[in-house]
Order: C-alpha cells, then structure tokens, then sequence
C-alpha cells in the first residue's frame, strides 16, 4: 500500500503540473521585477510584458529613486519595527495562554481556547470600522503601539498551533522541575519555551508574512500623514494629474517582497516541523 502511495506521489504526471503551477505563481513576481529594469515609457499597457531591450533598460535608477524618494527607508523601519515588536509579543503570550489551556482542565480554560479558535473565521471587515475609532481612543493608533491590536488578530492561529504541540509535551518534564525548585514562570521560560522552537519558529514566520504584508489595518489605523508602512507607501508614487510612477513603484514592490521572502525560504523547513508537530488529535 505504502509502495502504490511512494509511485503515485512520484509520478511524472504530479511533477509537470507542480511545475506548471509554480510558474504561473512565479510569473508575477517575475513580471514585476523585469518592469523595475525598464524605462518609464517602457512600461505600457502593451509593452509590460516584454523583456527589457538596450533601449528600455534603466538599470538601477529605479530601486535608487523608490530608495531615495517617498520616505522609503523611514517606512522600511516602521514595517520592520512593527512586524518584529508584534510577532514577539504573539510568540510570548500565546505560548504562555497555550500552555495554561494545556495545564489548566477548567472550563475557562476550554472557552478561552474555543473563542481564540473562533476568532480565526471571524472576517476583519466586519470589525475594522468599530476597531479604527476604538483604536484611536486607546491611542493605539501608532506603530509602536499597534502590536496590540496585531496580537489579538494573531492570537487564533498562533494558540491553535501552540495547543496542539504542547499537548505532545510530557507533564513529567515540568513536574520535575517544579521538584527542583521552579516556579511556574521559571519553569515555562527553562523548560516549556525551548522545547516549542520549531513551533516558535513556524508560527514567528507565518506571523511576520502576514503582518509585513498587511495594508488594511495599518490604513485604518495609523495616521498616514506621520506614519506609513511600505505596503501604505506603493500606493503614493504618484506624479502629477494622477500620473503613477510606475518604475520606481515596481522597484518598490520588489524592495517589499524580498525581505519577506529570504525570512520565509531560511524558515520553511521549520514551518512544515512546526504545523506536523501541532496536528495531534486534542
């Protein structure tokens, strides 16, 4: 049986049509980064898709003008703060709120786990008008304090994923440590915390790809006159009469895609141990 499920996984038929649905994914991407080399006038309507010529080629004059113009590097480092401040402050207490679910058989413990469970089919935009006025009356409408709000968006998945590793945690571990002497606190930063690193380390990615590359909450948010994130920023390479500067806006995109997508590729082995290690029957 195991044999006929090896030969079907591995035929050639599977192989071509993953083939085939990795470039139509890459074909975008591949698009945008062939744009981000052109001209200004080279990029139409009819001439976006074809390579770039010794006449349409601009070199890096591109990513120099998205780099030097639009405020770009403040907006790297309010993305860059905003993803790193909230994906700790996910990992920390959704691990400790996963643990208590684990330790604790209460029936506060199991509506704690079911209502962050059924906050991950709830819609944002059934929330984000009422979430916009409320975050602005707790003045949580900055990028150093926005990390509360991505925490309670995030905490669905990151408690779902952290549940189901704990529970493949053995009692007796913690049990021998509180012998020695450990508190509760120090048992769950010297015992639990490192033995949730693949976890860790794939919930931390999926949290930072969703949270980089979010444009709806920050635009409700923030204020986009003081702070603007660079998925907030693409949209403002505009000249003048509405004119988009198309070049420097796909060398944007691109300057926004790769950092993400390095943190994904070093981390992808760590997601699949992560999301294998959560899937036990609870």
């Amino acid at each position: 049986m195991k044999s006929k499920r090896r030969s079907f996984a591995n035929s050639p038929f599977w192989t071509v049509l993953m083939t085939v649905v990795c470039v139509i994914y890459l074909y975008p991407i591949f698009m945008v980064f062939m744009n981000s080399l052109k001209v200004e006038t080279a990029i139409t309507t009819s001439g976006a898709f074809t390579l770039p010529t010794a006449d349409t080629f601009a070199g890096l004059s591109n990513y120099a003008n998205a780099i030097g113009a639009k405020g770009f590097l403040v907006s790297f480092g309010y993305t860059a703060f905003i993803t790193v401040s909230s994906v700790v402050l996910i990992l920390i207490c959704c691990s400790m709120c996963a643990w208590y679910i684990t330790r604790v058989n209460s029936a506060a413990s199991k509506v704690m786990y079911y209502l962050c469970v059924f906050s991950m089919v709830v819609p944002f935009q059934m929330v984000m008008f009422t979430l916009s006025s409320l975050a602005d009356k707790l003045r949580l409408n900055t990028p150093w304090n926005i990390c509360i709000i991505y925490l309670g968006f995030g905490a669905g998945l990151a408690v779902f994923m952290f549940t189901g590793f704990m529970k493949t945690i053995p009692v007796e571990i913690e049990e021998a440590a509180m012998i020695d002497g450990c508190n509760p606190i120090q048992t769950y930063f010297k015992v639990v915390f490192p033995i949730l690193r693949p976890t860790m380390v794939s919930v931390g990615i999926l949290e930072a790809m969703w949270v980089w590359n979010d444009y709806l909450l920050p635009t409700l948010v923030l204020d986009i006159k003081k702070y603007r994130t660079i998925s907030m920023l693409i949209q403002y390479f505009r000249g003048s009469y509405g004119r988009v500067e198309m070049g420097p806006m796909m060398a944007c995109i691109m300057l926004t895609i790769f950092p993400i997508v390095v943190v994904y590729l070093l981390g992808q082995k760590h997601i699949i141990k992560g999301v294998v290690a959560g899937a036990v029957k609870g």
